[in-house]
């Protein structure tokens, strides 16, 4: 009915091109338009000026030898002023720029390393992105925007590389680990020097309290009953000292069987063994 009454209707972000006996004569905006077909005017066709988005995914080799797939992202579009130009010079805009990209990622991914690659994907997207910003200018396009959304090394070569990158980190975890483990065996160390040398001064402070007990019973002993000796006081002490641990050594349930000479003259034998030992070291000096 359309065709009857000479009337065409072009939709929103669409372009339509005119033509007369097969020549190009003009861009129709959205709206409803007039074509008499008996003057020979017809459409040529229709041209949309939405975004599109191209993924175009390349195979190519990296300069260490490692085989890797790019997939770029190309987001275009037609220009309205140049809709003439881009509907009539390039039969297949998707080809084109898949070539482009073919392209600029082949001769640019083989002369980075394969870690290069995946740091420089932003240096490699430029690159896309300038080339087919020049190349498709003058097919009507603009060129919005270029991404590399992917990087896929072989299957292999990823296993290693998450082989690589878990040894690394167990590598650092056992360093770490060993370090604990040092401090700790310091820690423990300056524990036990500290708690040797603390104990050290326990035994010296109960010595020389035993000492000065000894030698004020020995003095009051002496004071209070006339006509005793120090010896005979030292030997009084030295008994009471010998029942005092038998008794201990008795009352603990966790002692083991200990064989002594017992009997008072097992204590006449260990006082004299204790006087003549203090002798002997006095005599040393």
């Amino acid at each position: 009915m359309g065709n009857l009454l000479c009337c065409v209707q072009v939709d929103q972000s669409t372009v339509a091109i005119k033509e007369q006996f097969g020549k190009y004569q003009d861009v129709l905006e959205p709206g409803c338009h007039c074509l008499p077909w008996f003057l020979g005017f017809q459409l040529a066709g229709y041209l949309s000026l939405r975004l599109q988005q191209l993924d175009v995914r390349c195979e190519t080799k990296t300069k260490d030898n490692v085989f890797v797939n790019v997939v770029a992202s190309i987001q275009y579009r037609a220009l309205a002023d140049k809709a003439n130009d881009a509907f009539y010079k390039l039969s297949n805009t998707k080809g084109q720029i898949q070539a482009y990209v073919f392209d600029v990622i082949r001769a640019s991914v083989p002369k980075l390393n394969l870690d290069d690659v995946f740091e420089q994907k932003n240096e490699i997207a430029r690159a896309v992105e300038d080339e087919l910003e020049k190349a498709m200018s003058a097919y009507g396009y603009e060129i919005v925007q270029t991404l590399i959304v992917d990087i896929e090394p072989d299957e292999h070569v990823k296993r290693a590389m998450n082989e690589i990158n878990a040894a690394a980190r167990m590598r650092v975890a056992a360093n770490e680990k060993a370090e604990a483990e040092k401090i700790l065996q310091i820690k423990r160390a300056e524990g036990e020097a500290e708690s040797k040398y603390l104990s050290g001064l326990g035994i010296a402070r109960q010595r020389q309290a035993i000492v000065d007990g000894l030698r004020d019973s020995v003095l009051g002993f002496s004071v209070n009953v006339p006509g005793t000796s120090a010896k005979d006081v030292m030997d009084m002490v030295l008994l009471t000292q010998y029942f005092d641990t038998m008794k201990e050594i008795g009352a603990s349930s966790k002692s083991s069987a200990v064989f002594l000479p017992h009997g008072p003259g097992a204590v006449r034998d260990v006082a004299s063994q204790i006087r003549d030992g203090l002798l002997q070291a006095s005599v040393d000096h």
